[in-house]
């Protein structure tokens, strides 16, 4: 009685073994492969503030060589311009808002099994960045130095009024003046000494 107990248990025990190991050895490969847990914005949230970066958060830590993001607008252009970022199990872009409208982040990882995994999300961008006027990126300097301006011009010599010429003649004619009563003066002093020698030799001859 108590072998048979002992038989019956060893046999549950094998089935029970076998089942688990089925039940493990199919889902090893199952975890090796990578899968996106979570990303910020989330996949369909809808934003009004443009972020600096797009972040994804995987199961694994993704594999820096195989790891391709990119991001696209609703334009279907690009929208990063920068390379992803590596954080243990996270990833991030630069992310270069543009219109309003839905912006697809595509991602390609490794997994530690070798076999790389592939999806995508969306969110809404419901503001879209404010395009640069020319009027508002031309400086006030820039515009200043485009006025042409007009050389300095040499003022004319002013003409010489006749109320300038009269110091000068002025001054010829009390120059004239003075010479004119020089000379008046030694014809006298000449004219007193002659006399004077005259009415000695007259005197002397008396």
């Amino acid at each position: 009685m108590g072998g048979k107990v002992a038989r019956v248990a060893r046999t549950w025990l094998v089935v029970l073994g076998v089942a688990l190991g089925v039940s493990v050895l199919p889902a090893s490969p199952a975890a090796a492969h990578n899968s996106l847990t979570s990303s910020d914005p989330k996949d369909g949230a809808r934003v009004a503030t443009a972020p600096k970066r797009i972040e994804l958060r995987f199961l694994a830590t993704p594999a820096p060589a195989s790891t391709q993001i990119t991001v696209a607008g609703p334009d279907d252009t690009a929208a990063s311009d920068g390379a992803p970022t590596f954080s243990g199990k996270r990833v991030s872009v630069p992310f270069t808002p543009g219109p309003a409208g839905v912006y697809t982040v595509t991602y390609r990882v490794g997994s530690t099994d070798g076999h790389a995994v592939s999806g995508k999300i969306s969110f809404t961008l419901t503001t879209g960045a404010a395009a640069a006027t020319p009027s508002a990126s031309m400086s006030p300097s820039s515009a200043a130095s485009t006025t042409p301006v007009d050389p300095p011009t040499t003022p004319a010599e002013p003409p010489t009024s006749p109320a300038s010429q009269s110091p000068a003649a002025s001054r010829s004619d009390d120059g004239g003046g003075t010479g004119l009563w020089w000379a008046v003066g030694a014809v006298v002093v000449l004219g007193a000494l002659g006399g004077g020698l005259l009415l000695r030799r007259r005197s002397a001859r008396r």
